[in-house]
């Protein structure tokens, strides 16, 4: 993946919910909000290695189903594809709009974008 902060968000996007309420706010606020581990610290009370402990945990506990699901390596290798069916779909809409003018095939196109969008959220 691109770099270490966008794997992160990548890994809490997907598997966030896994994590305990703890370890959500600090990763959210590390990673998300990009506050320091000494301002997490300060606000939570802690130390900055019992802060850096929980963040790991995070980390480690979403990588390990991230090793065994492979969902996010599905995603990424998906978009391509996905962007490539979007295309084409504007491509039909351009090609149906300047020579046919079929209501039908407007419609499909739309139709095409509509799900391919869906699949990408």
């Amino acid at each position: 993946m691109k770099n270490q902060t966008y794997r992160m968000t990548m890994l809490f996007d997907f598997y966030g919910e896994l994590l305990t309420d703890r370890q959500k706010e600090f990763f959210d606020l590390y990673y998300n909000e990009d506050l320091s581990l000494g301002e997490i610290a300060e606000n939570a009370g802690i130390s900055r290695q019992g802060v850096r402990d929980v963040i790991v945990r995070a980390e480690a506990a979403m990588q390990e189903v991230e090793d065994k699901t492979g969902i996010i390596k599905r995603f990424e290798a998906q978009r391509p594809h996905l962007d490539a069916i979007a295309s084409a779909a504007d491509e039909l809409k351009t090609i149906n709009y300047r020579q046919y003018e079929d209501a039908r095939l407007t419609e499909l196109a739309d139709l095409i974008t509509a799900e391919t969008s869906a699949l990408k959220d």
